[in-house]
């Protein structure tokens, strides 16, 4: 999981990066063209199976529709907003998993989990500062984006196992690039040729989004919920300091004051969950 942030924080520069210079539409089409082409040699080679009845269950096309909104809104957020900003929102996800594992997969929630989720949403309201006179609608876009993640997640812990991470790598990037699609109908900017540079980014980001994605499914997929999610708070050192030391970006204390208590109530319920783990 930590691996898996990691290089995830690298995509996020890179495709923060070349969104700059190239619509963000067509910036998610190219990527998720070139991301499913490589994991459908990975799945070659692996010897599975893309095209399986078990992809168009009810979960896993709950799960394409999550990965939608949270593939195109965070690369909105990453274009449009700060880096640093919507890595810090996207630290919120640990409690709603949480919380989502309660509501889809009826799992048992104390008290005290409770307790620190809304207080873990507390801390997200402190960083998206609603009643500020800098708040926009663009704000929002990390939440809705960490939201889509947060689904496209528990449900990727329904697949089943003949849907292997590749192959959910494979229709990972199939919906990212419908989503660029989708989003250059509606932004109805032209497409703009690459230069060599932009490619070059591209490839980057890349490489790192299929090690990150493989990494993330892997850990999904492999280990209890409560015991790999609090390690999605590694991601926040990396973003924040590639958001600080590359584009520049300033810290004030309310941003550090919210993802204090949204790390603060994730750890706690990876804590309790590691006191309750003995007892299953």
């Amino acid at each position: 999981m930590i691996a898996s942030m990691a290089a995830f924080a690298i995509e996020d520069a890179f495709l923060k990066t070349v969104t700059k210079q190239l619509p963000v539409g067509q910036v998610l089409m190219m990527f998720g063209a070139a991301g499913l082409c490589v994991f459908a040699l990975m799945a070659r080679r692996a010897g599975a199976s893309i095209f399986q009845a078990q992809v168009l269950t009810k979960n896993m096309l709950f799960r394409a529709v999550f990965e939608f909104f949270g593939r195109l809104f965070y690369v909105l957020a990453i274009a449009l907003t700060p880096m640093s900003s919507a890595t810090a929102i996207l630290q919120s996800a640990p409690l709603f998993v949480v919380l989502g594992a309660r509501i889809f997969f009826r799992e048992k929630v104390d008290a005290k989990t409770w307790i620190a989720i809304f207080l873990g949403l507390f801390g997200v309201l402190i960083i998206l500062r609603p009643s500020a006179a800098d708040f926009s609608l663009l704000s929002l876009l990390a939440l809705i984006g960490t939201l889509g993640f947060v689904g496209r997640d528990l449900f990727s812990r329904t697949a089943p196992s003949s849907l292997t991470k590749e192959v959910l790598g494979f229709y990972g990037f199939t919906t990212m690039m419908i989503a660029g699609a989708c989003y250059t109908v509606w932004d109805g900017k032209p497409s703009v040729s690459l230069q060599a540079q932009q490619f070059l980014m591209l490839a980057a980001a890349l490489l790192a989004g299929v090690f990150a994605y493989t990494a993330l499914m892997t850990a999904m997929r492999t280990g209890s919920i409560g015991a790999v999610t609090p390690y999605r708070y590694s991601r926040l050192l990396f973003g924040i300091s590639i958001g600080v030391i590359v584009f520049g970006e300033q810290l004030d204390a309310p941003m550090l004051l919210g993802c204090a208590i949204v790390i603060g109530a994730g750890l706690f319920i990876g804590w309790q969950n590691q006191r309750r783990q003995p007892a299953q």
